[in-house]
């Protein structure tokens, strides 16, 4: 196998390839992108950290290419669907880097808290001056951690261990797991006011760009410090410089920036605030990160090589080809039952259970259990959650899992339950095929037969006179029509739901009146990706 290598990759972690006589390793650092176009078609791997832009015009010319391997955890340079779309495996190397962001963050706030940026120019520059450099204490200030996974539970544990208070928002980490960081788990509201210091570890999606901007900062603490040793873009960098000139935010230390390197007024004015402790991106930049990250990625490559499961890879299933024959109608339906009941459900559930009746029980049902177990979990972690991943991301979030068969079952030929449980309670939701096609047919204890469309929308409410008429008249002055609508009830004026298919996404100020004008005790718009 030849494997072109990119980007500066330690040579210490890279001796796994190295020393395997039938991989032959080129250093081509720092190419033109027309050069390595040029050139990739001679290759079967690729290595690269963040440099390389591993693009649709790349893969295109990557005729030879059997995988990528990115030395890192993020793989925003490499289009994952373009590379799936030829078969071709990504890996990346999710925990080399872990310990190394986790201390950085550390750094970034001591050395904000303690002024140790201008005191060492000051210094520096020879004179002697204390008292404009006297700083803060860590103890018993609290911390709030917004995201607890790998790396906020490190910082976490840290943070512990300067006699901090910690409390941490993260809908995708159960209680237990956070117990065992000693971490109380809030909403992000109690995050937002009551922290002294706020620090972000989640990865950048739609649901986390922007996330802390103009409206978090006005409620936040006065004084408040903020770190982001994350992803550029959590916090709005408008908003950011704002607070900081106006003084709610006392200082802040980021090493990410939204663009990298950065280059818009925005960016440069913070980066040269006098409150501002800055870095160039620096958070996985220890050289035992490098080798760690380095050795993850050629141990997936001898993998390949050895024809051996691959720990790490982003985008390949591993099944039977016979059972996923017949299990493919199924797993469109079980994806879809994960992707709306995760958008649904209170977060982080301590268990979670696939149950499998009728004559789909005969088989092994694992490779369903997966593929809704990636589907509930997708977008909650800072690596994606896929086929091959899902339980190991599950395990670290602290959720059980459990899988019951019974060829047993009342209504319908195969029928697919799956169940949260955690501490707001148990939340139940139920599928099956008709001709092929994916239907919910429960949900909670309510009897309902829908079939999952991009744009839904579901809502509780006491069952009374007129209300579905007040509920159409205020999506239809916000111009959403209702495609379908499916209606379970316990029982007569008792509590109904109602599920509505949407053409169109309704927004939050429409939602509110619905609730308002009907009184609902739950709603929520739901969005199931084409």
């Amino acid at each position: 196998m030849k494997v072109l290598i990119t980007d500066e990759i330690s040579k210490n972690g890279l001796l796994p390839i190295l020393d395997d006589p039938r991989i032959q390793v080129d250093f081509k650092v720092g190419l033109p992108v027309e050069e390595l176009r040029e050139t990739i078609g001679e290759y079967q791997a690729i290595i690269t950290r963040s440099m390389t832009k591993v693009d649709r015009a790349l893969l295109e010319r990557a005729t030879n290419l059997k995988i990528i391997a990115r030395a890192g955890v993020g793989i925003d340079n490499v289009d994952v669907d373009a590379a799936s779309s030829r078969g071709i495996i990504v890996v990346n190397a999710p925990y080399g880097n872990v310990n190394s962001a986790a201390e950085h963050t550390m750094a970034l706030l001591l050395s904000r808290c303690r002024n140790i940026p201008h005191a060492n120019s000051d210094l520096k520059s020879r004179a002697w001056n204390r008292a404009p450099f006297t700083g803060h204490e860590l103890k018993g200030r609290t911390l709030g951690i917004i995201g607890l996974g790998k790396v906020g539970g490190r910082v976490a544990l840290r943070a512990k261990a300067f006699e901090m208070e910690v409390i941490a928002c993260d809908p995708y980490i159960s209680e237990k797991r956070a117990d065992d960081f000693g971490v109380k788990l809030v909403p992000l509201d109690d995050i937002i006011r009551f922290a002294d210091v706020i620090t972000v570890h989640t990865p950048l999606n739609d649901e986390t760009r922007g996330m802390i901007g103009a409206e978090q900062f006005e409620r936040m603490k006065d004084g408040v410090i903020v770190i982001n040793c994350a992803r550029g873009g959590i916090y709005d960098e408008k908003a950011t410089l704002d607070a900081l000139n106006n003084d709610k935010v006392a200082g802040a230390a980021f090493d990410v920036w939204s663009k990298e390197p950065p280059d818009t007024e925005t960016l440069k004015q913070l980066i040269a605030h006098p409150k501002m402790v800055v870095t160039p991106h620096l958070g996985a930049n220890t050289f035992e990160a490098q080798k760690n990250v380095a050795v993850d990625v050629s141990k997936e490559i001898v993998n390949y090589v050895d024809g051996r499961p691959l720990s790490n890879a982003v985008n390949i299933p591993r099944f039977d080809p016979d059972l996923m024959e017949q299990m493919k109608p199924y797993l469109q339906l079980i994806a879809l039952i994960g992707d709306f009941i995760s958008q649904l459900a209170p977060p982080n559930p301590n268990k979670v259970t696939f149950t499998y009746n009728g004559k789909l029980a005969r088989f092994d049902c694992t490779p369903l259990s997966v593929c809704g177990l990636a589907a509930l979990l997708n977008h909650s972690s800072d690596q994606e959650v896929n086929l091959v991943n899902a339980n190991l991301v599950a395990r670290e979030m602290g959720i059980t899992i459990e899988s019951v068969r019974s060829t047993e079952t009342e209504s319908f030929s195969n029928l697919i339950t799956l169940t949260l449980e955690g501490s707001q309670g148990t939340r139940t939701i139920a599928g099956t095929l008709f001709e092929g096609i994916p239907k919910i047919v429960k949900m909670r204890n309510f009897a309902i037969d829908f079939r999952p469309e991009e744009h839904m929308l579901v809502m509780t409410y006491s069952d009374r006179p007129g209300a579905l008429g007040k509920i159409g008249t205020i999506l239809g002055a916000a111009d959403v029509n209702i495609g379908n609508m499916s209606l379970g009830r316990t029982e007569k004026a008792g509590e109904a739901m109602v599920v509505f298919s949407i053409d169109s996404p309704a927004d939050e100020e429409t939602l509110d009146k619905v609730k308002e004008a009907v009184n609902a005790n739950f709603i929520r718009a739901v969005h199931i990706k084409p």
